[in-house]
């Protein structure tokens, strides 16, 4: 069924119900921000982050949508499922819902082992690189990373910056600073990769860099850290949370304290095995049977 008129619907009103088209059923989960109402069978929704009431001038329309979905679906007694404790705080405070129907569960990490690092230098051109992945988006802020690495790159004139994943929206201000960059040779765009090339890229990075300005969990950091790279990122979000104490964290949008943590990580090899040591400690929390154990539990909560 086309999605943007029934979410359109669905804002206002409680149909068409799921059943017709699934039979009878215990539990419903929309994973993305918007489950379909029910005749019978309770309700469960993922809510991801709250970028689109904390900061709307970075969404687009459709994501705009979403607070009125959730909030016509809180009130027909769905429940939530929150990627971290930090979503989970934000649904209280900016949706209104009920602690209790609120339900933690972390994501798995995602398999990123075997990657070629001598495959991830070559796509790169250098042996010594600060890595950035993700869509091209103004709130993954990789604006504030370019002229982190200006500052870095005068004294450093090895290291590079690789920049991998497709354009999203507000792309244009990243490729302008990038063509008047003085250091624009040693600035690679790679946009989308291929998992393979995407394993290569994190197994050949020297640093991981993730200067987002709002996250509800944040997947690229954890998968950096699980093939032994560390990070430099923002306190946003849910950050602080997932990574712990296995990164260097910045105050978000900060220019001269992104350089710093750059230029310490490129130089301090103590803080380097520090940081990976205990980036590896912190991702053997993150498994997909935990995830699948947590959500299960969640459903037979809400079936019972």
């Amino acid at each position: 069924m086309a999605a943007r008129p029934l979410r359109r619907l669905w804002t206002r009103f409680d149909i068409p119900p799921i059943e017709p088209w699934t039979g009878a059923i215990d539990v419903v989960h929309g994973t993305n921000f918007v489950v379909p109402p029910t005749r019978r069978a309770a309700s469960l929704v993922t809510i991801h982050d709250l970028t689109c009431m904390r900061f709307p001038e970075m969404c687009t329309p459709d994501t705009l949508e979403y607070p009125a979905l959730v909030r016509r679906a809180l009130q027909r007694g769905a429940h939530v499922h929150a990627v971290s404790q930090f979503v989970a705080d934000e649904v209280v405070e900016l949706l209104g819902a009920d602690p209790d129907q609120v339900h933690v569960v972390h994501h798995g990490l995602p398999d990123v082992l075997g990657g070629d690092p001598h495959r991830g230098r070559t796509m790169v051109g250098a042996k010594r690189y600060v890595l950035a992945l993700g869509t091209v988006e103004p709130r993954k802020d990789l604006v504030t990373l370019v002229k982190a690495f200006h500052q870095i790159a005068d004294a450093d004139p090895d290291v590079h910056l690789a920049i991998a994943g497709p354009d999203g929206w507000g792309a244009e201000a990243l490729t302008a600073l990038i063509s008047s960059s003085p250091h624009r040779s040693r600035i690679r765009r790679l946009g989308w990769v291929c998992d393979s090339d995407r394993a290569a890229l994190l197994a050949g990075a020297t640093i991981f860099a993730y200067p987002s300005r709002y996250e509800g969990f944040g997947f690229p950091p954890i998968e950096a850290m699980s093939v032994g790279v560390p990070v430099a990122t923002t306190s946003a979000g849910a950050l602080p949370e997932v990574l712990g104490d296995a990164a260097l964290f910045v105050a978000p949008g900060s220019v001269d304290d992104l350089s710093d943590s750059l230029r310490r990580l490129l130089d301090d090899d103590e803080l380097r095995g520090s940081l990976i040591e205990r980036g590896t400690r912190r991702c053997a929390e993150y498994r997909w049977e935990a995830c699948a154990a947590g959500l299960t539990a969640v459903y037979r909560s809400l079936a019972g």
